[in-house]
């Protein structure tokens, strides 16, 4: 999937919340690059202020005045502080003294982490680092300790333990033994997530230098397992999740928990007894162990007998391991192995991610014994998280104060960014947790005495509501339905707002959590709103949906500090005494001043404007492009809105309309000085809307002649002069304004300026008489946003995935794309309608396959929505797998297994009224069959997404579809949070249904929730690629290295966003020569991406292909080959054989192949690319002749040169047809047509030769030609669309000379002014980068004589 990334996808981003150095992977641990400390930018960063000047010019007044990113951040010096990091000397009992490199800025606490990380020193938690017998405080920075410097000696020295610091112990040591068990990430606990990158490089790539077998040309196994070959049917579900031989735990103890005898009595804890623990070890003997302040002793108490004297051997120990060391040989002996291999793991393996990613399959998992997790599920820890004493976290008051951090200069940006990110992720957790709670029954309710769906719960300081329609508060816009998208909505809202980041205006935590069929909204607490009614406490907006509104001044002001960002109109409605009150928002959006005095809007779901092919309101007509497609259709509920991105992208629509408009005035103007301009106003702004054809976009400007051009420029010299208003513009000028304002709906006529009214066709919602005009003008300018969605928006996606610039590839990438364009789910049916009446309709397969796949998932998950509302928790595996068998068995009728068959309960209880709310006892679910459920699935399909299926059985849609079952059984996993054992199931078997109850091992929470952004890194990323385009590689390199480094600051280790700066910084390195740094990134982008968005999410697919090709650059053939198998088997699984990626990864798959001389494998994977190609890209494409000469060359390695001649000759007639006769290309393959010509000629010669002359012929020596692998090497990088400009090796000397130069010189003076190095502006001839995956623009250098891949 191609993802642009200036949008990254809203998916589990990640912080090193756990760890608290916050860079990647802490100090001195063997395996983690020591990534430089904390790099600062040096103070106020211009670029804040730069915005502050530019918001006091009115001109544009869109928000479209804001100039390309990346202008402002590269123009300004960029300082780096460079902190000098020193070593110390650690001296720790019982080990050798050992040196660690710090930084100044680190706090001693690091130290602590990453002494408790390190092998030898693992086993310690309750110590104090002293430095000349003083000791160090925990939370002080490295810099302000006097005395600490180059070579100090840090003393190790045990603390007396508490009950705290042992249970930690416990815990911590709990964490060694467990540290590679990966049960934690099947069961979605303590953002672990699974990673299977090291399966396939055998450890870590970064020892590439010391393991290279020669050029790995002694014969390496090739062959692929048969489900990945070419043509294969197969699509097994085990290789998903490889057995990782460390799973296999070494059993170093066979229990650890604790004691019954826990609390000690009082006499004993006068003794100094904190806690007893109880072991049995692997030689199966049972001890009695207690844990004192001075340590741990063995105790002479049994299961039945209470008995605290200490035991034999009497052996003190400050470390709980080192007591099982004493008592324990096999222990000794595995713990040692166990740590080893804890190490060895890469940091990144490890780490936390900041939001939970859960995996919808896992292994079938022995229950062990755990004292920890039992301890957490009983005490539930409340949130009583461990760092804050005896109290739960005030969640609203962390939130908004880290809302009020300074954000003067980039520390102080950076800080603020960190602390919202982190508490973010946090409550993020706890209100995950808390809505399970809810659901399974474990919380009481606020309101006990209501019936189920009315309760409200209050826990952990988190507010939880139900998406149910109370009290018919949503009864006019579609009760039950719109009550469970309006937190959706409204988490979009405050998604929004928080965005624009105004401060004073203040927005609660928002969490929107599914489980168990139910939505629940979890929302922070506004301090003193329980103590009140609502209805005092509102003092701005409505509670009743428009009858009663209040206003407010102060919030007037705050709001209208947004209203230009967001595009809302200020305006006038009447209350229910015929009064007029101005308002800078929906109606629905509630001010509410807590005792805190901050200024709260909650309820924002009508941020933005209503969707009127989805509204019909009688009496409106929409335009014709909207009736034409069937619209308006009546929708469940009336909350329809359009995106955010649609209304930014209407919005510059019109701005270039505008622009056109008074260009082409101004023209005339010129062209008739005698006569009047013609003015515009036929009062009929559509007929100005550009025609379909007209691509929305900045090339729409450019497309008429040259004049034009300057034709622009001159409005907007004009437009800021108006604007500013100083009476310089001639009235004709004005006019020309006026009209080209009127034209496109502007709501100011000196200016360019579009903003909605978000009240408009509210029910409820009244006008004053004196906005008749306005309200008239918003009605139409929100009937042209209807119809550009329909006319601009869903025809430019499907141009887009024609053209290839977009490759989703499974219906979250999809949708993804449909967002980015501002086009909502409920459009799918009209994109699949477009697809199939496209001329182009073969080479959009893969985006009607995808969209089909979408369309049965999402409205088999309404269906299995209401399903499990109606199941008890007892009967949850069997509801759930009945529910699969009749969507995906080809089974025809199968019986749901009931609860109540395991166990006779001797009487049956009365139902108590106040049940959980998962606790329905009704059965209905399970009289569900395959047909009612497809039948309900098509009709869901024609109701919701107006789309017709044609097919009535799961088989007969895979079938006329071209679906398959294992890509429809993960999309409906993931959507529904289902998670299935990991097994080979039998779809397809007429004799047994595919799903026991045996097979469904848990349903988890899909979480929705808001990503805080980390906005100065983004700005170095985007001026990076800015320069990586306009090839200043090394200039680029070191921007996004910088953005790596805030990003790391912000987020921690873990986050999407910083892995698609691994992923540029790895291809930035590939192309500048040093592979090694390529390799060791991209393997942080895999891992990262792997942990974060999921094993087999395709952008994970993307990065194992990367890493394949870096690996084969480095000689690394066999692992190559498997990065590429298991990539290419994860497509399989994700969507199969026919997308235009698997062309690619063909390609890929072949060379290395050839590489290795398999020509007949090489073949079978070149052959299928070729046909992939042809269909998706046309016989006629470009690529189509890159693959032809490429299986070509294989054939001329395998002798066969007429199949080769056949092929190049394919590839010649299209290079000429395309390319011309003069063209570099159709020359180069006019070459090797008579190379192979005679190669031919040759061969034939010598096989006449032996047919004369039999045995005794004289044979010359045939010239076969094995490919060398810097020939396969060229290729790839071809098809990869990485471009490298021709250097002699004289220029490659210089240019590495000049690279190590300039190094030193920046290390020399990192603070000296950029612009006196030299050579700091002219472009370096490296490498041109086409990296369709992190740009929106490829770079394309025409100078350049490659093609792209």
């Amino acid at each position: 999937m191609v993802i642009k990334t200036d949008e990254l996808p809203v998916a589990a981003p990640a912080d090193g919340a756990r760890e608290p150095s916050s860079q990647a992977g802490g100090k001195g641990r063997p395996g983690a690059a020591a990534l430089p400390s904390v790099v600062l930018l040096n103070g106020d960063c211009p670029e804040s202020l730069k915005r502050e000047e530019r918001a006091t010019e009115p001109p544009r007044e869109n928000g479209l005045d804001e100039s390309e990113p990346g202008e402002e951040t590269t123009g300004q010096e960029v300082i780096v502080i460079q902190d000098t990091g020193f070593s110390v000397k650690i001296l720790a009992p019982g080990i050798e003294p050992f040196s660690l490199q710090v930084s100044p800025q680190e706090m001693v606490q690091e130290i602590h982490q990453v002494l408790m990380d390190r092998e030898d020193t693992c086993h310690r938690t309750c110590f104090s680092l002293h430095l000349d017998g003083n000791m160090l405080d925990h939370f002080s920075e490295l810099r302000s300790v006097e005395g600490l410097q180059e070579g100090s000696v840090l003393r190790v020295v045990e603390e007396p333990y508490t009950v705290r610091e042992a249970r930690i112990h416990v815990r911590h040591v709990r964490d060694l033994l467990k540290s590679l068990d990966p049960s934690d990430a099947f069961n979605g606990v303590d953002c672990n997530s699974l990673s299977f990158l090291s399966v396939f490089t055998d450890g870590d790539l970064g020892d590439s230098g010391k393991r290279k077998k020669g050029l790995e040309m002694d014969p390496i196994d090739c062959t692929p397992p048969e489900y990945i070959l070419p043509g294969s049917r197969e699509r097994p579900l085990c290789p998903l999740q490889p057995q990782n031989r460390d799973w296999k735990p070494l059993q170093c103890l066979k229990v650890l928990t604790m004691s019954g005898w826990n609390p000690p009595p009082g006499n004993r804890k006068m003794h100094g007894d904190l806690m007893y623990l109880f072991v049995i070890t692997a030689e199966d003997r049972q001890v009695s162990i207690t844990a004192s302040t001075r340590g741990f002793y063995l105790n002479q108490s049994t299961a039945y007998h209470f008995n605290p004297k200490p035991a034999s051997p009497r052996f003190l120990s400050h470390s709980l391991v080192e007591l099982l060391n004493q008592i324990s040989p096999t222990f000794k002996k595995n713990f040692a192995v166990l740590q080893k291999k804890r190490v060895q793991r890469h940091p990144f393996e490890r780490i936390a991610t900041p939001f939970q990613v859960y995996s919808w399959t896992a292994p079938q998992a022995e229950h062990a014994m755990d004292c920890v997790r039992a301890e957490d599920a009983y005490t539930s820890r409340l949130g009583y998280e461990e760092h804050i004493p005896g109290q739960t976290r005030d969640w609203n008051e962390e939130l908004q104060t880290t809302r009020e951090l300074p954000r003067k200069n980039l520390p102080e940006r950076l800080l603020r960014e960190r602390a919202i990110f982190k508490v973010h992720s946090d409550f993020t957790a706890a209100a995950t947790r808390g809505a399970m709670a809810v659901i399974d029954g474990n919380v009481m309710a606020i309101n006990p005495s209501e019936e189920t769906k009315m309760q409200m719960f209050i826990w952990n300081n988190i507010f939880f509501s139900l998406g149910f329609d109370v009290r018919d508060h949503y009864k006019d816009f579609g009760g039950d339905v719109a009550a469970y998208v309006a937190p959706t909505n409204d988490l979009n809202g405050v998604r929004t707002y928080n965005a624009v980041d105004v401060e004073g205006l203040y927005t609660l935590g928002t969490v929107v959590v599914d489980y168990r069929g139910y939505r629940v909204t979890a929302q922070s607490i506004i301090p003193g709103i329980l103590e009140r009614d609502q209805e005092q406490s509102v003092i701005y907006g409505s509670i009743d949906f428009g009858k009663t509104v209040m206003s407010h001044p102060r919030y007037l002001e705050l709001l209208e500090r947004t209203s230009r960002p967001l595009k809302i109109l200020r305006h006038r409605v009447l209350n229910d005494r015929g009064e007029e009150v101005e308002l800078c928002s929906s109606v629905e959006c509630k001010g509410i001043i807590g005792n805190d005095g901050r200024h709260y809007i909650l309820d924002l779901l009508r941020t933005f404007p209503p969707d009127l092919n989805f509204l019909p309101v009688p009496g409106e007509t929409l335009p014709e492009e909207c009736t034409r497609a069937g619209f308006p259709r009546a929708h469940r509920h009336k909350l329809c809105c359009l995106r955010q991105e649609l209304v930014d992208a209407f919005v510059e629509h019109r701005y270039l309309l505008f622009m056109k408009l008074a260009a082409l005035q101004l023209m005339q103007q010129k062209a008739s000085k005698m006569e009047n301009p013609t003015s515009l106003e036929n009062g009929d702004p559509p007929s100005s809307e550009p025609k379909p054809e007209d691509p929305p976009g900045p090339e729409a400007g450019s497309e008429e002649e040259g004049g034009s051009a300057s034709g622009l420029a001159k409005v907007k010299e004009l437009a800021e002069t108006i604007a500013s208003d100083d009476g310089t513009a001639d009235p004709r000028s004005r006019e020309v304004i006026r009209n080209a304002c009127k034209a496109v709906g502007s709501i100011s006529c000196t200016a360019f300026d579009v903003r909605f009214n978000p009240d408009i066709f509210s029910p409820g919602v009244r006008f004053p008489e004196s906005c008749q005009e306005e309200v008239r003008d918003q009605k139409q300018l929100l009937k042209d946003a209807a119809a550009f969605l329909l006319s601009c928006q869903i025809p430019g996606l499907v141009k887009d995935c024609i053209d290839h610039a977009v490759l989703p590839m499974d219906g979250a990438t999809l949708a993804e794309v449909m967002r980015q364009r501002g086009i909502n789910m409920r459009y799918l049916g009209k994109v699949l309608d477009l697809v199939l009446r496209s001329p182009a309709r073969e080479q959009l397969d893969h985006i009607y396959k995808i969209g089909i796949g979408e369309l049965i998932t999402r409205s088999a998950k309404h269906i299995f929505k209401t399903y499990l509302q109606g199941v008890e928790l007892s009967g949850l595996s069997a509801a759930i797998s009945h529910f699969l068998n009749c969507f995906l068995s080809s089974y025809p009728n199968p019986v749901a297994h009931l609860p109540a068959d395991e166990l006779i309960s001797k009487k049956r209880n009365r139902r108590r009224r106040n049940r959980p709310p998962g606790a329905a006892d009704n059965t209905a679910w399970a009289v569900m069959t395959p047909q009612e459920l497809w039948k309900n699935i098509c009709q869901e399909a024609k109701n919701y997404f107006g789309f017709s299926l044609e097919c009535e059985t799961v088989d007969q849609a895979v079938e006329t579809y071209g679906l398959q079952k294992i890509t429809l059984l993960r999309e409906i996993s993931l959507k529904t949070g289902i998670q299935i054992l990991l097994k080979e199931y039998s779809f397809d078997s007429r004799h047994k249904p595919a799903f026991t109850e045996e097979d469904v091992l848990n349903i988890f929470p899909v979480v929705k929730h808001v990503n805080p952004k980390a906005s100065d890194a983004f700005h170095f990323f985007q001026s990076g690629q800015a320069k990586v385009q306009q090839g200043f590689l090394k200039e680029g390199c070191e921007l996004i290295n910088e953005a790596l480094n805030l990003f790391n600051n912000v987020y921690g280790a873990m986050h999407v966003e910083i892995c698609a700066c691994l992923r540029l910084l790895a291809r930035l390195h590939y192309i500048m020569g040093d592979y090694a740094e390529a390799l060791s990134n991209q393997q942080k982008a895999v891992l990262m991406s792997e942990r974060v968005m999921g094993i087999e999410h395709p952008n994970t697919i993307q990065e194992y292909m990367h890493l394949a090709l870096y690996c084969f650059a480095s000689s690394q053939l066999s692992t190559a080959l498997s990065l590429l198998y298991r990539a290419r088997y994860l497509t399989l699984l994700v969507f199969g054989e026919d997308h235009p990626e698997m062309a690619l990864l063909d390609n890929n798959i072949g060379l290395v192949l050839h590489g290795v001389m398999e020509y007949d494998l090489s073949l079978r994977f070149l052959e299928n690319a070729l046909a992939v190609s042809t269909k998706y890209h046309g016989p006629k494409s470009l690529k189509v002749a890159l693959s032809h000469h490429l299986v070509a060359r294989v054939y001329e390695s395998k002798a066969e040169f007429r199949s080769a001649l056949q092929h190049e000759k394919e590839g010649y007639t299209i290079y000429k047809t395309q390319l011309g006769e003069d063209h570099e290309k159709t020359k180069e393959s006019s070459e090797y047509l008579k190379c192979l010509t005679q190669q031919a000629v040759a061969l034939q010669r010598t096989m006449n030769e032996i047919y004369r002359n039999g045995s005794s012929a004289n044979i010359p020596p045939l010239k076969f030609t094995a490919p060398s692998m810097a020939s396969v090497l060229e290729q790839l990088n071809v098809i990869n669309g990485i471009l490298f400009i021709p250097l002699s090796q004289k220029d490659l000397e210089n240019l590495k000379a000049e690279v190590a130069r300039r190094h030193q010189l920046q290390e020399a003076g990192r603070n000296r002014d950029k612009a006196e190095e030299p050579m700091a502006t002219e472009p370096e001839p490296a490498g041109v980068l086409e990296d369709s995956a992190s740009q929106p623009q490829a770079a394309k250098d025409p100078s350049s004589p490659g093609l792209q891949g």
